[in-house]
C-alpha cells in the first residue's frame, strides 16, 4: 500500500474498518469473550481504541458513544441481547491466554 497517497490509505482503511464493524454485525453470537480469547481483543477494545485516536487529534469522544458506534446499538440493549454468560471453558481459555501474554511479558 506504499504507492497509495495518505488520503487514499485512509480512505480504503476506514473502509476497511466499517466491513470489519458490519460483519460483527452479522455476527452477533460471537462473544467478546471468544474475540479475546483468540485475537486479543473486543468489541469494547475498538470502543476504546477509536476514543484513543479522537483524544490524540484533540477530538472528544464519549466511551459510550464510541459503543453504541461498534455495536451498532446502545451497549446495555446489546449485552441484554446478544451477551452470553461466560462459559467454564471460556474463562478458563481466557485465563490461560491472560497468563500467556504475562508470560511473554517478562
Amino acid at each position: 500500500m506504499d504507492h497509495l497517497d495518505d488520503a487514499t490509505r485512509t480512505e480504503l482503511e476506514a473502509a476497511a474498518f466499517r466491513r470489519l464493524l458490519r460483519h460483527l454485525d452479522e455476527h452477533k453470537e460471537v462473544q467478546n469473550i471468544d474475540l479475546m480469547i483468540l485475537a486479543d481483543f473486543c468489541r469494547n477494545c475498538l470502543s476504546k481504541w477509536l476514543v484513543s485516536a479522537a483524544e490524540e487529534r484533540g477530538e472528544a469522544l464519549d466511551y459510550e458513544a464510541a459503543r453504541e458506534y461498534v455495536y451498532g446499538m446502545p451497549y446495555s440493549e446489546w449485552k441484554t441481547h446478544y451477551q452470553q454468560e461466560a462459559t467454564p471453558q471460556q474463562q478458563a481459555a481466557f485465563a490461560a491466554r491472560q497468563a500467556q501474554k504475562q508470560e511473554k511479558a517478562r
